[in-house]
């Protein structure tokens, strides 16, 4: 093998086992999905992040705003070397404020005197170097007259308000069965002492026959007795008197 073909092997080998850069570092961005209001109001429009970096000096903060049945998506906010910027460009100029901390890891902001032309998409961004690659992150605005009830509201109110009657429902059979059991067990109690008080009665009349029968039967002998000391006497009557005349 050639001296050049050497060399050649030896620098690709080398280009292959050289380490590649480093990755850049994610930096993560969180909205809410949907934001309602009514005409007249603010909302806040929420903006969190997350960086595997200390908060730098150079962190930048962009909002943009795509209104509803647009194409097009215009800057509207922006936060750069520790100081706020409200952009000229659409109707939020006055309207805006500012209510972050980036060393909170907060971005937000508040939308006042709401209307309907506020409806549409607000984007919020972050980029904290190192940590610049990363998805950002869309919230939608709704403006109403009134705000509507919300599907999951409705639902939950339904199913609280199933609960609660069940409940309702229970406690009702448990306060019956609990009267019932009481109300039976008096019964119970009542019928036992007028059981207990018959059998004293009882008692007490046998006591009293048990009593009485010795002096029936003494009173009965006596009177035998003398009826029969009454007819003797009556028989003996005659004979006597004849002896008194003789």
């Amino acid at each position: 093998m050639s001296q050049g073909s050497g060399d050649l092997l030896l620098l690709l080998a080398a280009l292959l086992w050289a380490p590649g850069p480093s990755p850049t570092l994610s930096i993560h961005v969180y909205t809410q999905r949907e934001v309602y209001g009514t005409v007249g109001s603010h909302v806040t429009l929420s903006c969190s992040f997350w960086s595997t970096e200390w908060i730098s000096d150079d962190i930048s903060i962009t909002w943009h705003f795509q209104a509803e049945g647009s194409r097009d998506s215009i800057s509207i906010f922006h936060y750069a070397k520790g100081q706020p910027y409200i952009d000229d460009v659409g109707t939020f100029k006055e309207r805006m404020e500012w209510v972050g901390n980036p060393y909170r890891k907060d971005g937000s902001i508040v939308i006042h005197n709401l209307d309907y032309t506020d409806n549409g998409t607000f984007t919020c961004d972050v980029k904290n170097p190192p940590d610049i690659v990363g998805k950002s992150s869309q919230v939608t605005l709704y403006v109403f007259e009134k705000v509507p009830t919300r599907y999951g509201v409705v639902l939950g109110s339904i199913i609280g308000g199933a609960l609660l009657l069940v409940a309702v429902v229970v406690a009702i059979v448990y306060i019956l069965r609990s009267c019932w059991l009481r109300r039976q067990a008096t019964l119970q109690r009542r019928l036992s002492a007028m059981e207990k008080g018959k059998l004293q009665r009882s008692a007490k009349d046998a006591s009293k026959r048990s009593r009485q029968a010795p002096v029936l039967y003494a009173m009965l002998d006596h009177s035998r007795s003398t009826k029969a000391a009454s007819e003797k006497k009556a028989k003996g009557a005659p004979g006597e008197s004849r002896k008194d005349k003789k």
